[in-house]
């Protein structure tokens, strides 16, 4: 994989960036999401098992490696969210990988020991979509050790917003109205800089992978959630989302660490 990287806009004539062009400004760890959907037919219970015990153990060979975490996907229902639902997704589970940096990432793809896993891929996997993240912590994950759920969500830009004003919208304006929300256990947000489909040395178009962003969002409970959906504040950032957002794909998850 070259490391000039280039990502597609797909979405009328936008500018192309390179992945370094977008990722300098960060000092975060590049983080790289798998978006994955069971095969066809395969129980849920099947696929995690597999994914867990088979998978998982091959993944966690990969080169400069700096963590590894699973999320099964529990529940897809929308909740508290008035935005329609992003029609390409159906996802069972998200795979977070985190690396240094763009270049520890592009070394695990080429190293021999990410063969095995890519091979493994079609014992349990319909279809894998990757997209390399800038992880921006919003507000820090404080769980006091008491129980939590956790929430993943993907983001879809309107068409004719361009991925800079995307960036300065939801990392500025949007994370402005979050940090006022009362009762927040934790709120991420992972930026797309890269995106993969099929091939896991060329970048794929806007197109091929629709989203622009994943939130990581974690509540003491689906109540304690549901009241704070209900509160002004929320309404608030709901209305500001319709200025750059087209889709809002949420998943209730459970996580596990792997590395």
């Amino acid at each position: 994989m070259s490391a000039d990287l280039r990502l597609s806009g797909g979405l009328g004539d936008e500018p192309v960036f390179k992945l370094s062009e977008l990722t300098r400004r960060s000092s975060h760890m590049m983080t790289r999401f798998g978006l994955l959907t069971k095969k066809q037919g395969m129980p849920s219970q099947d696929f995690n098992q597999h994914w867990e015990g088979v998978h998982g153990p091959m993944a966690s060979r990969f080169s400069g490696l700096r963590g590894y975490w699973q999320h099964a996907v529990t529940d897809k229902e929308q909740f508290g969210i008035s935005h329609a639902r992003g029609m390409d997704w159906d996802l069972d589970g998200f795979s977070e990988l985190y690396f240094d940096d763009e270049d520890a990432m592009i070394s695990a793809v080429n190293d021999d020991s990410f063969a095995p896993a890519l091979s493994d891929e079609t014992d349990f996997l319909q279809d894998v979509k990757i997209v390399a993240c800038e992880k921006h912590k919003v507000v820090e994950m404080d769980l006091d050790d008491g129980p939590y759920i956790k929430r993943m969500t993907l983001l879809k830009r309107l068409p004719g917003v361009s991925p800079e004003r995307f960036r300065q919208e939801w990392l500025e304006t949007h994370a402005n109205f979050v940090r006022r929300w009362p009762g927040v256990l934790g709120y991420h947000q992972n930026l797309v800089v890269g995106r993969y489909h099929g091939s896991r040395t060329e970048q794929a178009s806007h197109d091929e992978v629709p989203v622009d962003g994943i939130v990581e969002f974690w509540f003491r409970d689906k109540e304690a959630a549901a009241e704070l959906y209900a509160k002004d504040i929320v309404t608030e950032t709901q209305e500001h989302a319709k200025v750059f957002l087209d889709t809002i794909t949420p998943y209730f998850v459970e996580s596990r660490q792997i590395v």
